[in-house]
């Protein structure tokens, strides 16, 4: 794996919720980098959350990421705020960066407050894990998730070679709008932090922002990017931004694909494709009916090619489209249109697409420019066991 220059990893056991699991994670510059975030607009912000887009509005470099499992410090008022000001005190003088350069990241149930016993314990262990294997971290944010998820990028200009490392966790409760969902970014590029953020923002919005397994956006998302300038390659081109807004797309893009193939007892990917809207607003009400229509969902799960509950959802989604304007294609094959089901044996036609994992689901809505594509999983019955059983 190529690990971008000047960054060090490391993760710890602290037992927050499990024994034995790795469960706390951290990101380390050997530079302060400039720092990008995006962040839930949910309206109860987890304590992280609210630090986090505190500590960026003044536009400081920031020196780490930290991320941990099993406390959400979510829904809990000054204490919880209080609290995850003074992990970052403890990180701090584990990891020998200051509190007011690390950004703070939290996942597991709202409503419990940090047990601060186990955060002090766990900081020599943090501290001596330092190391160069991206995967460690990448494991200790992990809640539900059955896999870490990981993705890498480089490319080449002139002064030199890019690197770029994206690590997640995301299985359920994930609906981001910028799941429970946290991603971090290492960069070792010279860039602007107004670049760094627009470039994050902008795509965001194209990837993370267009995933579903559930409909629920959590109260702690957050896409948290640094870029330490130790290649030396800077960022000063029109040429040179788009190459690295590219290589950071293709990194965002391959980890909303890992959320949703590993949503919580997940066996489908749906690529709700969506052309033809009024306005790009009216075609992500469409996508977003269909892809979390608990009806569509589990027809995905059964692979059951039940285009009726596509048609029902683009309907109630509350988009401006005429009914007679809509075209159904499910895998490539033309199902639906000018109102009515195209002849043939669908269930025929559409069983060896419906059987597969990866899913597409185009809906053209009429002539118009706005159109979206969103990734939606299947809802299975292990969905139900595994949110049952999360609490226990």
């Amino acid at each position: 794996m190529n690990i971008p220059k000047g960054y060090r990893f490391a993760a710890a056991r602290a037992a927050f919720k499990y024994e034995g699991k790795l469960d706390l994670g951290a990101i380390v510059s050997d530079t302060p980098a400039v720092a990008a975030g995006v962040f839930t607009t949910n309206k109860f912000q987890a304590a992280p959350v609210l630090q986090c887009k505190e500590m960026l509005a003044d536009g400081r470099k920031i020196s780490a990421i930290m991320g941990n499992s099993g406390q959400a410090n979510a829904c809990t008022g000054e204490e919880g705020r209080a609290n995850c000001r003074e992990t970052l005190n403890l990180a701090a003088r584990a990891l020998g960066v200051p509190a007011d350069e690390i950004l703070p990241a939290s996942t597991g149930v709202i409503g419990a407050q940090f047990n601060m016993a186990k955060w002090e314990a766990v900081m020599p262990s943090l501290a001596e894990s330092l190391g160069d294997d991206p995967e460690l971290t990448a494991k200790a944010i992990m809640t539900t998730d059955t896999v870490h998820k990981l993705a890498e990028a480089s490319f080449e200009l002139k002064g030199g070679e890019v690197r770029l490392i994206g690590m997640c966790k995301g299985a359920g409760m994930i609906s981001p709008n910028m799941a429970t969902m946290l991603s971090f970014i290492a960069c070792d590029a010279d860039v602007s932090a107004e670049a760094w953020q627009t470039m994050l923002s902008d795509c965001v919005n194209l990837t993370i922002n267009r995933v579903t397994v559930d409909g629920d956006m959590s109260t702690n998302d957050c896409v948290l990017a640094l870029s330490n300038g130790r290649s030396g390659v800077a960022i000063e081109s029109e040429d040179d931004y788009i190459l690295l807004r590219k290589h950071l797309l293709s990194v965002l893009e391959e980890l909303a694909y890992k959320i949703v193939m590993d949503a919580e007892g997940g066996t489908k990917v749906a690529f709700i494709e969506v052309s033809g809207a009024k306005t790009d607003a009216d075609a992500e009400l469409v996508a977003r009916a269909v892809g979390n229509s608990p009806l569509v969902k589990t027809a995905l799960f059964g692979s059951d090619p039940n285009w009726g509950r596509i048609i029902c959802a683009a309907g109630y989604s509350g988009a401006n489209f005429r009914a007679e304007d809509l075209v159904l294609k499910i895998g490539g094959v033309l199902v639906f249109r000018n109102g009515t089901p195209e002849p043939g044996d669908m269930d025929d036609l559409l069983a060896p697409i419906m059987a597969k994992r990866d899913i597409v689901i185009h809906l053209d809505v009429g002539d118009g420019p706005g159109s979206t594509m969103l990734l939606a999983s299947d809802l299975t019955k292990e969905y139900i066991s595994i949110n049952a059983d999360y609490r226990s």
